[in-house]
């Protein structure tokens, strides 16, 4: 189901959820970004139990998420699945940046979808649309309808986690801007979101927000956010995700960008007029998970201005982070007065914007 056709079953809904009297569990489970074990789901799947409880207003997609058999079309009745179960049409999203950032792989029948580098080094905007039409046309016979790209940091050779696995076009922010442009109106045309990150820069560091802390206040300069304020000001940004990153340039504090009110709300919002959704990094990785407790994660997301919180799931043992467990502490946060209902109003209002949006 292309993810255009889902507005009539959307705008439906809206007015389904208005007609009630108590929406909160509703807007708290459009917030929810998880993931889900196994290549299909039935009535009898939690995550199918969690989709029409309201519990879950999207789904992130792994590889393991994929059959090796007959890929394409199992992973396209998995999605239709997923949907079909949900009031509200959901967000299914994928990490399918090209390189080595690549679920979609030709193993399974996928064609080759090369990196951000490889377009970035080609100089060559007609490679540049093929590889983005190839990435965005992948997701559209999926029925994945938000991609968790482009990458708008700058290439440092040094940054484990990003130019060291040529995740980044360039290091100069024109050139960033220019391609990531491609990359976005290609996934639009075949209505598709995109999720540009890592906001406010985490190209500069030198270590892996997945496995601790990483601080950028010594590397990061300016420069880094002009690709979101370039793509900002053309209005073609859907939604922006934020970094695990310690930045005391932009806070003092020292809290990481994703459970800060002065990053997030101040600088991007405010400062740089950002008035769509903003989703979060994974909250399973170390430099949240390992410094700071669930409860005090989510307040400090949600109060910073984050719109959608994302849970990987991924994790063996971490049954804290079910759906219905995060519902619940966000749900509770809100009745002991520690998460605003204005906050949770913001989020829902901007998620159903974007939903609506439909290209």
């Amino acid at each position: 189901m292309r993810f255009p056709t889902l507005l009539l079953l959307l705008l439906l809904s809206v007015q389904s959820i208005k007609a009630q009297t108590d929406s909160l569990d509703i807007k708290i489970g459009q917030m929810l970004m998880v993931g889900m074990p196994g290549t299909s789901a039935s009535d009898s799947s939690q995550i199918i139990r969690d989709i029409k409880s309201g519990k879950v207003g999207g789904i992130l997609l792994f590889e393991y998420n994929l059959n090796a058999v007959n890929t394409i079309k199992n992973l396209a009745a998995l999605t239709s699945t997923l949907q079909n179960a949900a009031k509200i049409p959901l967000l299914i999203s994928i990490d399918q940046e090209g390189g080595q950032v690549n679920r979609l792989k030709t193993k399974y029948g996928f064609k080759a979808m090369p990196s951000a580098k490889a377009v970035g080094d080609s100089h060559s905007d007609d490679y540049a649309t093929q590889v983005a039409f190839t990435i965005a046309n992948a997701l559209q016979l999926c029925g994945i309808n938000l991609n968790y790209a482009p990458v708008l940091d700058i290439h440092n050779p040094n940054c484990p986690v990003l130019g060291k696995r040529q995740r980044c076009y360039s290091s100069n922010p024109d050139s960033i801007t220019h391609y990531a442009g491609i990359m976005i109106e290609q996934h639009h045309q075949l209505g598709i979101k995109t999720v540009v990150k890592h906001f406010p820069g985490h190209g500069s560091s030198l270590n892996d927000s997945h496995l601790g802390l990483v601080d950028v206040t010594k590397t990061w300069h300016e420069k880094e956010v002009q690709p979101y304020q370039s793509l900002l000001d053309e209005g073609v940004i859907d939604a922006i995700m934020t970094a695990h990153i310690i930045n005391r340039k932009l806070d003092s504090s020292g809290l990481p960008a994703t459970l800060s009110k002065k990053i997030v709300s101040d600088y991007l919002r405010k400062k740089m007029g950002f008035k769509g959704v903003i989703i979060s990094d994974d909250m399973q990785m170390h430099a949240i998970s390992s410094y700071y407790g669930l409860d005090e994660s989510i307040r400090k997301c949600i109060n910073a201005g984050v719109d959608i919180i994302m849970f990987s799931n991924n994790i063996k043992g971490a049954t804290k982070y079910t759906p219905s467990n995060v519902h619940a502490v966000i749900k509770r946060l809100v009745k002991e007065g520690k998460i605003p209902m204005q906050r949770i109003n913001e989020s829902y209002t901007r998620i159903m914007s974007m939903k609506v949006g439909g290209r």
